[in-house]
């Protein structure tokens, strides 16, 4: 969703018909006020922001030039013609954008949005594994810092990982770093989950093993299955939607179990009925945004520190300063981008 509205006024007016139920009315104000001059400023700066699902309705809805997920975000980067990059997300995220558009300023508007999953592993980490299970193929998760994506064959994003992993058409993968995205995946493509130490061949006669990592998203862990029955006695007609990164019982215990962007699909071709999100809270506002007439239970006390970090007042600051500049060394640019590139032929 584009807009390039400048007055204040205007950006007030549709904020109240599109996010009145969203944004509070003493906010409203504040917010349009913001928007109206970050669009005011993209246009100056020749800028486009990339907005991932999981920023706040404002943000994603009244200035992000493209929105989606880790990997359709990554494809977008890859097309844009604009000078500036700015992303609304995490930093592995801004990095990927740079890594692929060496040539173009990229800021990221936040002084710091890690991730917790992207913290769980580091270069020399992967360095160990590959040691250790010498020829094995390595998948990254996307959910990466730049020197880890260096490291590894081909990246993978939750929504691409099966199928990344069916391509290579080897028996044992090293699949990192997220362990319930690891073992979400092997369920669906018929494998076993060792971990570093644990010998392939010992099981399954040697035949079809991930070698994952003890890697998690701080806030899909905290998801139980206990929460999806409490929410089906109370709303028995409820389709619950799972991330990947979330525990596999509680992936098997869902109606549905995708991507971030699988997941806005399946309530777009499904209007008019209730969902529990089991994500990121953040995203069931900018759905209900687009899709009013569905009905959006949230687990709100579970929110990601990080993404939140992503303010309309940060992003007004990254454009009017250019700060907040992310840079990737050229050496593991080059090798992450190989890694890129390979997921995107891939998909």
């Amino acid at each position: 969703m584009i807009h390039t509205e400048t007055n204040a006024d205007r950006m007030l007016g549709w904020m109240q018909e599109h996010l009145k139920d969203l944004v509070p009315e003493i906010e409203m104000r504040a917010k349009a006020e913001l928007a109206a001059e970050i669009n005011r400023l993209k246009v100056e700066r020749e800028a486009v922001i990339l907005g991932h699902n999981y920023m706040e309705p404002a943000l994603y809805h009244a200035v992000s030039d493209i929105t989606g997920d880790s990997l359709e975000l990554c494809r977008k980067a890859a097309e844009t013609e604009a000078p500036v990059i700015v992303f609304c997300g995490v930093e592995f995220m801004a990095e990927t954008a740079k890594i692929i558009n060496p040539g173009k300023t990229v800021l990221l508007p936040a002084q710091k949005a890690g991730c917790s999953l992207a913290q769980s592993i580091t270069a020399a980490d992967v360095r160990a594994l590959k040691a250790q299970y010498p020829g094995v193929p390595v998948v990254t998760y996307i959910n990466t810092y730049a020197d880890v994506k260096a490291e590894t064959d081909v990246c993978c994003t939750s929504g691409n990982a099966a199928r990344i992993v069916a391509a290579l058409n080897t028996d044992t993968v090293i699949f990192i770093p997220d362990e319930y995205l690891a073992r979400n995946v092997a369920r669906e493509t018929g494998k076993t989950v060792l971990f570093p130490g644990q010998s392939a061949a010992g099981c399954s006669g040697g035949m079809g093993s991930f070698i994952a990592w003890h890697g998690k998203c701080e806030v899909h862990e905290l998801f139980q299955v206990q929460d999806i029955e409490n929410v089906r006695r109370q709303f028995p007609d409820v389709l619950v939607l799972a991330h990947p990164e979330c525990p596999p019982e509680v992936a098997e215990a869902a109606d549905f179990s995708g991507s971030t962007s699988a997941m806005i699909r399946f309530v777009k071709e499904h209007p008019g009925k209730r969902y529990l999100l089991l994500t990121e809270c953040a995203m069931a506002d900018n759905i209900i945004a687009e899709t009013p007439e569905s009905e959006m239970l949230r687990m709100c006390s579970h929110r990601c520190p990080h993404m939140a970090q992503i303010t309309l007042e940060d992003t007004v600051a990254a454009l009017q300063k250019m700060q907040y500049e992310i840079e990737v060394p050229e050496e593991v640019r080059v090798k992450a981008k190989r890694s890129i590139d390979r997921m995107l032929a891939m998909s």
